[in-house]
This record gives C-alpha cells, sequence and structure tokens, in this order.
C-alpha cells in the first residue's frame, strides 16, 4: 500500500527535468483521435500563496481559493457512449528564479479534485511534487465516469506557501473499451487534508445511504501521514489507520512507501545526509516526493448492502501539538464505487 504528501527540506542543485510538455489547448477543448477523447482543464494554471496579492500571479481564465494555492475551472466533459478507460494525466512545472534555482525548491502536497454539490469533494489524483522538480503523473480514473460527464467544476491545488511557485497542467483522456465495466454509482465520502489529534480526536463518522441493486462496493482510500516540523511522526512512523462500518472495523492497516529511492532523479533541490542518503530517499507514511498516490481499495459488498450506513475513520497515536506548535496529521479521503453487475475488469493488470 502506497502513499504519500507535503514535506522536508532541499538544497540547491542544478535543475532537472522529465521534460513534460504543456498542454497545448485551452482548458476544457477537446481533442478527437479515433475513439480517443482528450478533454483539457488546466494549462500553465498557477498555483502560489499570495493573501495580499493573488491579482498578481494568477493565470488568465481560472479561479482563484485558498489564497491561490487552488486554481479552478470548469470543464464541460463529452457524452461517453459505452464502457470507456479514462486516464487523468497531470504534470506540475516549478517556476524558475533565475538558471540555477527555483522559487519553490520544495516537496508539496498536491491533488485534483471534483466540486459535488452538497458532499464533499473527490480527490481525483493525489500526488507530490519533487523537490522542485518538473513532474507528471497518469492515474486510470476510469471507475470515476459516471461523474466525468456534463459540466463539472475541478480544483487543481499545490500545498506551496511561496509565490510565484508552481504551474499545472491536467487533462483527461478516454478510450472505447469494451473489456471495462463502467460503475453504476459513485459517491464522496470523506476530504479532510488536516486529520489531527486537535481537530479529530475521536476520529470522523460519516453517514452514507447506499442504493439498491448494486452488487459490488468498494471503497476508494487515500492516507497519506505529515508531521509540520519534517521530523518523525506522522511523516516518518505510520499509525494504524482503522475503517469500520456500523461500528464493525473493516479494515486496519499503516500506510507505508518504501521505493523512494527510485526517484531520486527526479528531485533535483533534495538534501543529502551525512549517511549519504538524500532527502527523496526516505521511506515515509505512504508517499514518495514526486510521485503520485495510488488510493487503497477495500471490497465492502459485504458490509454496505442498500440503506443507510455509518462509515467511521480513525487514526491511532497521532502525534499531538508540542510546545512549540508542531504536530503530526493525516490528509486522508474516501468515495464509495458501486458496480449493478459484477465488473468484467476492475484496474488495468
Amino acid at each position: 500500500m502506497k502513499r504519500r504528501g507535503s514535506a522536508a527540506a532541499g538544497a540547491a542543485m542544478a535543475v532537472m527535468s522529465l521534460g513534460v510538455a504543456p498542454a497545448d489547448t485551452l482548458a476544457g477543448d477537446l481533442e478527437d483521435v479515433g475513439s480517443a477523447t482528450t478533454t483539457r482543464a488546466f494549462e500553465r494554471a498557477a498555483i502560489f500563496f499570495a493573501p495580499d496579492s493573488t491579482s498578481s500571479f494568477a493565470a488568465a481564465g481560472y479561479g482563484i481559493e485558498d489564497d491561490g494555492r487552488v486554481a479552478t475551472t470548469t470543464v464541460l466533459f463529452p457524452p461517453l457512449a459505452g464502457p470507456h478507460r479514462v486516464m487523468a494525466r497531470v504534470a506540475v512545472h516549478p517556476l524558475p528564479q533565475d538558471e540555477r534555482t527555483v522559487w519553490d525548491p520544495w516537496d508539496r502536497a498536491g491533488n485534483v479534485r471534483l466540486a459535488i454539490s452538497g458532499l464533499p469533494d473527490l480527490e481525483v489524483v493525489r500526488f507530490v511534487t519533487p523537490y522542485g522538480g518538473t513532474a507528471a503523473y497518469e492515474v486510470d480514473v476510469s471507475h470515476l465516469a459516471p461523474l466525468l460527464r456534463g459540466e463539472q467544476l475541478l480544483r487543481a491545488f499545490i500545498d506551496t506557501w511561496l509565490h510565484p511557485a508552481w504551474e499545472v497542467d491536467v487533462s483527461f483522456r478516454a478510450v472505447a473499451d469494451t473489456t471495462y465495466t463502467t460503475p453504476s454509482w459513485v459517491h464522496p465520502v470523506l476530504y479532510e487534508h488536516e486529520f489531527s489529534r486537535e481537530k479529530l480526536p475521536k476520529g470522523a463518522l460519516v453517514a452514507v445511504h447506499v442504493p439498491p441493486g448494486l452488487a459490488r462496493v468498494v471503497m476508494e482510500f487515500l492516507s497519506t501521514g505529515h508531521c509540520t516540523d519534517g521530523r518523525d511522526e506522522d511523516e516518518f512512523v505510520s499509525k494504524a489507520n482503522v475503517i469500520s462500518v456500523d461500528g464493525v472495523v473493516v479494515e486496519r492497516f499503516h500506510p507505508w512507501r518504501d521505493d523512494c529511492r527510485e526517484n531520486r532523479a527526479i528531485n533535483p533541490y533534495c538534501r543529502r545526509w551525512a549517511d549519504g542518503s538524500w532527502s527523496s530517499d526516505l521511506s515515509r507514511s505512504g508517499w514518495c516526493p514526486g510521485r503520485e498516490v495510488p488510493p487503497v481499495e477495500i471490497d465492502l459488498t459485504d458490509h454496505l448492502r442498500a440503506g443507510r450506513h455509518e462509515i467511521g475513520f480513525l487514526i491511532e497515536d497521532m502525534r499531538p501539538r508540542d510546545a512549540s506548535g508542531h504536530f503530526g496529521y493525516w490528509r486522508v479521503s474516501a468515495y464509495l464505487v458501486g458496480w449493478d453487475r459484477p465488473p468484467r475488469l476492475w484496474r488495468n493488470p
């Protein structure tokens, strides 16, 4: 099970890039190539933090929230006849300060979210930027096809505290695929960017109504551990994530990722420590700098029959706020996906 978030430190090095090209059409435009359709949502949308001067750094054509850390846009998704594979493509670009440095050299948590009226945002893609590097993420979001239609509001977020900072591209590519069974129901359950002991000491309890006639129901769960000062808990010491349905524990695990060293080349500003390791190499509570965060899939078919249920989320032993004001916290989101007949193929093998 793998995840990630934001954090840490960095010393300047020569900037390396994955060579990601920017989108070449305006947000919301469509490109049709045979049976494939690409919907452009964001093209070089500015992400920054400037409470007193948001207009100075904003990109034309996009809305601004959270003092510039969130860009918004309304996208018109095309109708899709029959089952499709849908891939979300996200690219992040640090803005250069000069030939050798960028304005924001840190690794930052980020995501692309779908706004659902009356419900929590649905986290379509979660990622962590590299330490000041360019990165691209491609995620299979075929199970979200019931929501990726018509006019929708999207939010793109990067947890930066600088200005200028980043630019982001987001697009969706749909390809007809008769081997895939499109879900009939998708329901956001939780979106919490600061799941902490102080804010949620007893966890979160959410009521959901499951429609009748579903043959399979799964939860897509994203959880990454972080801390406000870049040390130990809850970023480098994982904690038990516990999920319950109607008071019965149905899942308990410790998000962890130990393959971060593989991503050193895309982290140009990370620090090298005395033992020879680099900040980007360190294992973390479900995430790596420069990578996307895949959700954990939990089959709840036997627990979520038609009707009302309460789903509980608890993270044990979170680091409390200390005398300096630092603490551990988690970024947590979840949504349910249901099929009215058993799916022939869920995720790509």
